[in-house]
């Protein structure tokens, strides 16, 4: 994971300073590096999306998915030979365009916990379906550009544009998911579906930081396309807080079984050791030990799951490494492991703890 952090520091720093202060000349040659850079560090954020958020969200895989697309369409453009390659990469850079701001919405939607009608995705695929058609008429059609040429202006492939009819729609298209986008954020603050104020912030930046940079590229001619920049820091604002917002999720859980265990404990001794097919020595566990249990089952990895849940299962050793193709070496690595993390020092004391908290959760749910 640090590795990871400092590759796209790393990426950031050559992408501020390739599209820094110098000649026009100079940075006009740079500008392929640019967009290459931003390409490969949408790459990296799209990676680690698969590493961090669980259960692979589709909004959030659709959105880094989108501006990789948008940054590989900008990189190839840039380099293009003749006015059908550039078309093409132009497409490209669209495709990505119409459906990302489409992940932000339906991600600000899920994060300030709005409800909103299941056809509503469909909806919106079908708009920005028709809007990528639109923009990606031209070499076909005449109404997104009215005339197209193509030009290379030192060492840099451009499109130059006389725009068409139709050409607003893109811009109306932004600014309409801007506009929903900053509501919602107000009507969640409002309305108090969202965590915390700083959280509501951090949507408001992440949506503020598109609509500045596509006003600056409105109102001052320049080369570049700003907004291949401006969404990796809206992803990276946004996958921050989806982070946050997951691990206060997974403390408040643990914060309630322990307080489950707690309740329990107030009220009877928990006595669970004749469960076991051959149990130790009657022992009674405070509360901290249960706790220490409960947050190491959460931090077990994949593998180290699967053992435990063997355990639980009562799978034998033979049965456990057969299941998983392990080796016994192996087996008591993992099983070091996860009595670390469970504050444990054996098999049976796993299923003792084990088998008490699930006891006290019935008999207090039972009360309930």
């Amino acid at each position: 994971m640090k590795k990871l952090y400092a590759s796209i520091s790393i990426l950031l720093f050559l992408i501020l300073n390739l599209s820094g202060c110098s000649t026009i000349g100079e940075k006009n040659a740079s500008l392929s590096l640019v967009y290459g850079a931003a390409a490969i560090l949408s790459l990296l954020l799209l990676s680690a999306c698969f590493f961090l958020v669980h259960k692979k969200k589709v909004w959030f895989v659709l959105l880094f998915s989108s501006v990789l697309v948008v940054n590989i369409g900008y990189t190839f453009l840039s380099v293009s030979s003749n006015l059908e390659m550039a078309l093409f990469f132009n497409r490209i850079a669209y495709l990505g365009s119409v459906f990302l701001p489409l992940a932000m919405l339906m991600i600000i939607l899920n994060t300030t916990n709005t409800q909103y009608k299941k056809r509503l995705p469909i909806v919106l695929f079908s708009i920005a379906i028709l809007v990528f058609l639109v923009a990606a008429s031209p070499g076909i059609l005449d109404i997104y550009y009215k005339e197209v040429s193509f030009e290379i202006v030192n060492g840099v492939s451009t499109l130059v544009k006389v725009y068409g009819a139709l050409h607003p729609l893109y811009l109306f298209y932004l600014l309409g998911y801007f506009a929903t986008m900053v509501a919602v954020i107000i009507r969640a603050s409002v309305k108090k579906t969202i965590d915390t104020t700083a959280h509501a912030v951090i949507l408001v930046i992440a949506v503020f930081v598109n609509i500045g940079v596509w006003l600056i590229e409105q109102l001052v001619s320049i080369d570049f396309e700003m907004l291949s920049v401006s969404y990796i820091i809206s992803e990276l604002f946004l996958l921050g807080l989806h982070l946050v917002m997951n691990e206060n999720q997974r403390l408040r859980e643990i914060v309630k079984q322990v307080e489950t265990v707690q309740s329990f404990c107030e009220t009877e001794t928990i006595g669970a050791d004749t469960m076991l097919e051959n149990p130790l020595e009657t022992e009674k566990f405070d509360t901290a030990r249960f706790e220490i249990f409960i947050n190491g089952t959460n931090r077990l990895t994949t593998t180290e799951k699967a053992i435990y849940d063997s355990y639980i299962a009562r799978l034998t050793t033979k049965e456990i490494m057969n299941n998983l193709n392990i080796k016994e070496n192996t087996l008591k690595f993992h099983n070091k492991n996860i009595y670390s993390k469970l504050g444990v020092s054996s098999r049976k004391e796993l299923l003792e703890i084990y088998i008490q908290l699930k006891a006290a959760k019935e008999k207090l749910s039972d009360k309930q």
